[in-house]
């Protein structure tokens, strides 16, 4: 079957009334999203018998919630409860944000980090749950909300907190913000990668090179994926290679280009493509005979 799932990203509480809708459309798995919520408060029994009976056999890939829990007592116990409920929509996977202190510097804000991931990666650990760090924000040296912007943060935050349970929720889009390469990045990181974002990028370099960055041309634009700059039979390529068996749900909502009314038909545009580059839409065993030379793939 397929290492890859391709699904979208759906706010939560909307999720039982969108599901029935998407899934005609072939949507293979959801990730929810708990922005605007309180999921300290929130009865979880209650939102996964709305939830689950809609999936007809799909299932819930990742539970985004995306806050500042250095600063916010509020934000660590709202990912604490996920963490302790999401097995009850079937998830092992929160996507969230690394947190920062904007007075500091990302390496001064280490100590910090330590001091609030370290329980949360325990109690991630102790319940089967994988935190994934959400790669958008900048500030390397003041101003940062999300220190896991780039990978020169990323080797600090794991040496401070070596968990298991510690990854990426990664996607081209945001390393592409900052005029990285996101592929020469994947090849280095594919295997902490948990969760994949279909969010996309298209750089201007005409723009750039003429007007730079910072005047008022706008020379990097969010794309739905297909209709940006990245070949994503790349990225997952280099993924299945790593053993990477998981999930990338379209992170719509953030194209200047396909929004409003032409929201979902992008992203059911980009649902087909996605699905070829991770090999295929249909899944076909074919004649068991003969399947070449490979041998059997590691599972």
């Amino acid at each position: 079957m397929f290492d890859i799932t391709i699904g979208t990203l759906i706010p939560a509480l909307s999720a039982a009334k969108m599901i029935p809708q998407l899934n005609e459309k072939g949507f293979e798995c959801y990730a929810l999203d708990f922005n605007g919520t309180n999921p300290a408060d929130m009865d979880f029994d209650a939102l996964a018998a709305e939830i689950l009976p809609v999936l007809d056999g799909r299932r819930i890939t990742a539970m985004g919630y995306y806050n500042n829990p250095i600063l916010k007592t509020e934000a660590r116990e709202n990912l604490a409860a996920m963490i302790e409920n999401a097995h009850k929509l079937g998830c092992s996977v929160i996507g969230a944000f690394a947190g920062g202190n904007p007075e500091k510097s990302v390496p001064d804000t280490i100590p910090q980090f330590a001091d609030t991931w370290a329980p949360l990666a325990y109690l991630a650990e102790n319940r089967g749950v994988k935190i994934g760090f959400e790669g958008c924000g900048g500030g390397w040296h003041r101003g940062s909300t999300n220190i896991a912007f780039c990978s020169d943060a990323w080797e600090l935050m794991f040496e401070a907190v070596p968990s298991t349970a510690l990854g990426l929720e990664w996607e081209p889009c945001h390393i592409m913000e900052g005029l990285g390469d996101p592929i020469m990045q994947l090849r280095h990181w594919a295997h902490r990668v948990v969760h994949l974002h279909g969010k996309d990028c298209t750089i201007a370099w005409d723009v750039i090179k003429q007007y730079g960055l910072h005047g008022p041309r706008p020379a990097v634009f969010n794309r739905t994926p297909g209709f940006g700059d990245t070949n994503w039979a790349d990225i997952f390529t280099i993924l299945i290679h790593a053993g990477f068996v998981g999930a990338c749900d379209i992170e719509g909502y953030h194209d200047l280009v396909h929004y409003d009314d032409m929201e979902w038909t992008a992203q059911v545009t980009s649902l087909e493509y996605l699905k070829r580059c991770r090999g295929g839409a249909e899944y076909f065993p074919g004649p068991t005979e003969y399947r070449g030379y490979q041998g059997t793939r590691k599972k």
